[in-house]
């Protein structure tokens, strides 16, 4: 398999073939930092030898942008390693956990996947809670934002001196928003994207599926394009129009999922509303 679909001297982006999620692998003097490894066993497989190759005596991480199973199903393959999430995702519940394993191990069982490893809910070595947060591993610097709205544990991070921004599940070029936990949450991360731009020279946007960028007009286009489907969305359920939110997801690939990804959308906001 060859799923390496960008490659510089620091920077290593893979691309599953499901769902187009993106894992990568950042290289410097003194750390080895190994984003979302994800998904099926033989391409998680694949980037752990490519780790490997990189590794030698630099210090090894994994970094989870949020606790979706998709982003955190290839956790065990990298034992050794430290890991690094946000504080909500470290503290959840036994109840979460319990559920996000059981969407891995239904995924493997339908689709007659066998792993060399256990899967398991990441243990969190560096927890980061507070918004601006830095840690400092080696020659890299790594700046944090809470990032909930999609889910309840999302968190962008910067990574300097590259500008580098890892985004987790927002400004996905193949995905319109998909809010699991809260619009209004969404919506406030999104806002984010504003004042991180005016902090930091961003030369990649890597987002957790689709297309990674380095055009900063790309950036705000993904970012206006959110937030103007959310705002819609809410006008569109004000004015009980169903057609037109159909029509919201127009030109998005892959419309049978999409639209049931559109249709739980509405749902939750509408429950928000108060509808």
């Amino acid at each position: 398999m060859n799923l390496l679909i960008y490659s510089d001297e620091n920077i290593s982006i893979f691309r599953s073939s499901l769902q187009e999620t993106a894992s990568t692998v950042i290289k410097s003097q003194d750390s080895v930092i190994v984003v979302d490894p994800t998904w099926l066993p033989l391409e998680i497989e694949e980037i752990k030898e490519y780790v490997g190759s990189l590794l030698g005596r630099r210090k090894l991480y994994l970094l989870f942008t949020h606790s979706d199973s998709d982003h955190i199903v290839g956790y065990k393959a990298f034992p050794e390693a430290k890991v690094i999430a946000s504080r909500a995702f470290a503290v959840s519940s036994v109840q979460k956990k319990k559920r996000i394993m059981e969407q891995i191990s239904t995924f493997d069982s339908e689709n007659y996947l066998t792993r060399p490893y256990e899967p398991s809910f990441p243990k969190v070595d560096y927890a980061i809670e507070n918004e601006g947060d830095t840690l400092t591993l080696g020659d890299l610097q790594l700046i944090f934002y809470n990032a909930p709205g999609h889910n309840d544990d999302g968190m962008f991070t910067i990574i300097e001196p590259f500008g580098i921004m890892l985004s987790g599940d927002y400004f996905c070029s193949v995905e319109f928003p998909y809010i699991y936990y809260s619009g209004e949450l969404y919506e406030e991360t999104l806002a984010k994207l504003d004042q991180i731009m005016n902090l930091y020279d961003l030369q990649l946007l890597i987002p957790g599926h689709g297309d990674f960028t380095r055009d900063k007009w790309e950036m705000k286009k993904r970012k206006s394009d959110s937030v103007n489907y959310i705002k819609s969305m809410r006008q569109l359920i004000k004015e009980h129009n169903p057609d037109a939110i159909d029509r919201l997801i127009d030109g998005y690939k892959f419309p049978d999922f999409m639209k049931k990804m559109n249709k739980n959308n509405m749902l939750l906001l509408e429950k928000e509303m108060g509808l």
